[in-house]
C-alpha cells in the first residue's frame, strides 16, 4: 500500500509546527511551519510535484524564512536605547520622604512620575532626613537609590 502525501498533509504539518512554537523559545519552528504551509499552497496548485521536489521546496523555503528573519526582521526590533540612559534620567529626580527608619538605615520616598517603573523606593540617605523632606537621587547602589536632602533656592523679591 502506497502512502500518497496531500496538501492537506503539508498544511497540517506547517500548523503544528506554529503550534509547536508556543513550546520553543526561539523562532526556530515557525520558519519551518511557514514553509510547509506554503508548499501546501504550491502544491495545491501544482499537484504533479514529486515528493522529491515538496521536501525541496520545503527546505528552500525554511532556509529562505529563516535567512529572511535574521536578516530584515529581527534588527527591527532590537532595543535602541543606549546603556545607562535609565540610571542618567533618574539620577536627579526629587521625590518627598514618606517613611523613615526602615532596617538598614533606608528610607522610603514616594516620586511624583515613576522612576525606573515604581512611584515608591527604598532609598539608602546621606545624611539624615525626616518624613516630609524633599530628596534628590544622587546615585543608584544595587537596588536601592542613594538620595541626599533637597536643597531648594529662594530667590530675593
Amino acid at each position: 500500500m502506497n502512502f500518497i502525501i496531500e496538501p492537506w498533509h503539508w498544511l497540517v504539518l506547517g500548523v503544528l509546527l506554529i503550534l509547536f512554537e508556543l513550546i520553543l523559545p526561539s523562532f526556530a519552528a515557525l520558519w519551518f511551519g511557514i514553509a510547509a504551509t506554503l508548499v501546501a499552497i504550491l502544491f495545491w496548485l501544482f499537484p504533479s510535484m514529486s515528493l522529491t521536489t515538496q521536501i525541496i521546496f520545503w527546505l528552500i523555503l525554511s532556509v529562505t524564512c529563516t535567512v529572511s528573519w535574521f536578516k530584515f526582521i529581527k534588527p527591527l526590533s532590537k532595543d535602541k536605547t543606549k546603556a545607562g540612559l535609565a540610571r542618567e534620567s533618574t539620577i536627579g529626580q526629587i521625590g518627598m520622604v514618606i517613611q523613615a527608619d526602615l532596617a538598614h538605615d533606608q528610607v522610603k520616598v514616594r516620586f511624583p512620575m515613576p522612576v525606573l517603573g515604581a512611584d515608591e523606593w527604598n532609598c539608602r540617605s546621606l545624611s539624615p532626613v525626616a518624613v516630609g523632606d524633599r530628596v534628590r537621587v544622587v546615585d543608584i547602589s544595587g537596588n536601592d537609590l542613594v538620595i541626599q536632602p533637597h536643597q531648594t533656592t529662594q530667590s530675593p523679591l
